[in-house]
């Protein structure tokens, strides 16, 4: 049975992680060094938080790391039964090490641990702190209670870029001996939207239909709009077309494409359109992000839709920049 190409390629050392090259660099020192601190890893998801740590364990322990490594998903075992138990006894644990290293939880998803459990994770992180260290990966780290923050480095992770999302494509599909159309590498870019396990599940599903990937299989399983269809769109309410747009908006709509999945490929096209006016692309974004808070409430998908459409088909704009 064939793995999931987002573990079997899963990096192992930091010189392999993509993206966020600031904070690899970081982590390279403390690796050298050795002497890591607790830390928070923030940012969205794919962007590499998990992976990164491994990494860096992985340098820093070595052949111990079965042993010196506990990790935990705070999402299934958020409760403060979790922290007293595994996490106290794991701290507690005495385990031989190499000099000047210490052993490592792993936290994924830690945002989502009670606020109990936090408390007596610091309690924790205080008396064990001679012994153990903490890596907190989550999406917010606003959600994170301050005393924890406060013992903690923070590494704020950030959307990888289409670049690097299609060089790391780009390698797994030649190492796996899938060929493939350099449109079809911007497409899974592009939707991957910063998030290196949406292109790669989504070229894995291609690859399992077809043994060529191109711009057109890709976007079949990926199940996203057309980017050249919703530029189309855009280009006919710049020039205040708004009958050809809508007839555009009504072809995707007959497609069965959800009102969410438009409103972001509009986000997407608008965002990247490089011949928009940067006033005009203000304004269009504007209308976007309404009309997805309106979607979001219940309202109607289809008249919302179409009242974006004709909205950003209006010359005369909400507003004009001073100067």
């Amino acid at each position: 049975m064939q793995s999931p190409w987002i573990e079997k390629h899963r990096p192992k050392f930091l010189e392999d992680v993509v993206g966020n090259t600031d904070i690899v660099s970081r982590l390279k020192v403390i690796a050298r060094h050795g002497n890591v601190s607790n830390l928070i890893l923030a940012g969205p998801p794919g962007t590499g938080k998990t992976t990164t740590i491994h990494c860096l364990a992985r340098h820093l322990l070595g052949k111990s790391m079965s042993q010196a490594v506990l990790e935990l998903n705070a999402s299934d075992e958020r409760g403060i039964d979790v922290v007293r138990s595994k996490i106290k006894s794991f701290a507690q644990r005495k385990v031989t090490l190499p000099p000047g290293t210490h052993k490592l939880v792993i936290l994924d998803e830690a945002d989502a641990m009670t606020p109990p459990a936090q408390q007596a994770l610091r309690r924790i992180m205080e008396l064990y702190s001679t012994t153990t260290r903490f890596a907190l990966a989550c999406n917010m780290s606003s959600k994170i209670i301050e005393p924890i923050q406060s013992r903690c480095a923070i590494l704020r992770f950030s959307k990888l870029s289409p670049p690097d999302v299609g060089e790391r494509v780009r390698k797994v599909l030649i190492t796996e001996g899938i060929s493939f159309d350099d449109e079809a590498i911007d497409v899974l870019a592009d939707i991957s939207d910063g998030d290196m396990r949406v292109a790669l599940n989504a070229a894995q599903a291609a690859s399992v239909v077809h043994s060529h990937l191109t711009q057109r299989n890709v976007l079949e399983v990926s199940d996203i709009p057309h980017p050249r269809a919703v530029m189309t769109m855009v280009e006919h309410c710049q020039k205040s077309e708004l009958d050809e747009a809508l007839f555009v908006l009504k072809d995707l709509w007959k497609q069965g494409f959800c009102a969410e999945d438009i409103v972001k490929s509009v986000f997407r096209v608008v965002s990247n359109h490089s011949t928009l006016e940067e006033v005009v692309m203000l304004h269009f974004l504007k209308i976007v992000g309404q009309t997805h808070c309106r979607i979001i409430r219940g309202h109607d998908n289809f008249v919302q839709l179409a009242g974006m459409i004709a909205a950003m088909a209006i010359k005369d704009m909400e507003f004009v920049p001073e100067g």
